[in-house]
């Protein structure tokens, strides 16, 4: 025979003899590789692969029922988590509840300051501004309907959901 045609039949039978192979999950977690079948001590669930045409070892006895100190460990557990869970969304609730009061708190400073602004500016008294060069200069007619508008609209939002 030629050398091209013996390597071409090798490569042939090449995938043949990985079939034939067991693959189970040791004690350990890893995974093995083998021509010949597993221990009886790996339980069916952990084999993986079978070679074509091979005998089925007959399957493993079901796993034990957890004992008594397992099944009343895992409630504790998860008691644990939810105890942890509930802690958590407390903390966060806490935190909105918070930041919803320093919220209604500026607004109410908020509603309080604009009323007075607008009881000073329907009172009609001569009102002084210091402008962006530091002098002092009196509001006019268009000024001080500026402001009011701008103070109403404070009113508004800061005072109507009271």
């Amino acid at each position: 025979m030629r050398p091209a045609t013996c390597v071409l039949l090798a490569l042939l039978a090449l995938p043949l003899a990985a079939q034939a192979q067991w693959q189970w999950i040791d004690g350990n977690g890893r995974k093995v590789f083998s021509d010949r079948p597993p221990p009886t001590d790996v339980p069916a669930r952990n084999i993986i692969g079978r070679p074509n045409g091979s005998t089925v070892p007959p399957p493993a006895a079901p796993a034990p029922a957890p004992t008594p100190a397992v099944a009343a460990s895992a409630p504790r557990v998860d008691k644990a988590l939810e105890e942890k869970a509930r802690q958590a969304e407390d903390a966060e609730k806490a935190k909105r509840a918070e930041a919803e009061a320093k919220a209604a708190k500026a607004k109410q400073e908020n509603c309080a300051r604009a009323r007075q602004g607008l009881a000073t500016l329907d009172s009609g008294i001569r009102i002084a501004r210091v402008n962006g060069q530091g002098e002092r200069e009196i509001m006019d007619d268009g000024a001080r309907a500026a402001e009011q508008r701008r103070l109403q609209g404070v009113v508004q939002s800061d005072c109507a959901a009271r």
